[in-house]
């Protein structure tokens, strides 16, 4: 059981900076895949990025070279920092964990928890 708990949220303008904080409960965190996900007004929840055990990343086309995703197992904290931040980013952002076994990332069934989400705003 992972309990993932959200905040860095925030209400920001065009072209600033912010980083978001996925911590983690379990002694077993470094084994889980996490991802962050993201849900707009009227929109489908979308990928954004994962890191997997291996320290590995993936990130979606619409974030790369912008949003970096990081971990400190030692915390037990997963990290998305997201820089040059667009109107087009505003959302939910969620943290998810995806269980070691796992071998897809990009979808919302390929995670097995899921924190409570935080919110970005980003103004034009």
């Amino acid at each position: 059981q992972v309990q993932l708990v959200e905040s860095g949220g925030g209400l920001l303008q065009a072209g600033g900076s912010l980083r978001l904080s996925c911590a983690a409960s379990g002694r077993t965190f470094n084994w889980y895949n996490i991802g962050w996900f993201r849900q707009a007004p009227g929109k489908e929840r979308e990928f954004v990025a994962v890191i997997r055990s291996t320290r590995s990343t993936d990130y979606a086309d619409s974030v790369k070279g912008r949003f970096t995703i990081s971990r400190d197992n030692a915390k037990n904290t997963v990290y998305l920092q997201m820089n040059s931040l667009k109107p087009e980013d505003t959302a939910i952002y969620y943290c998810a964990a995806s269980a070691p076994w796992r071998r897809s990332f990009v979808a919302r069934d390929d995670y097995d928890y899921w924190g409570q989400g935080t919110q970005v705003t980003v103004s034009s």
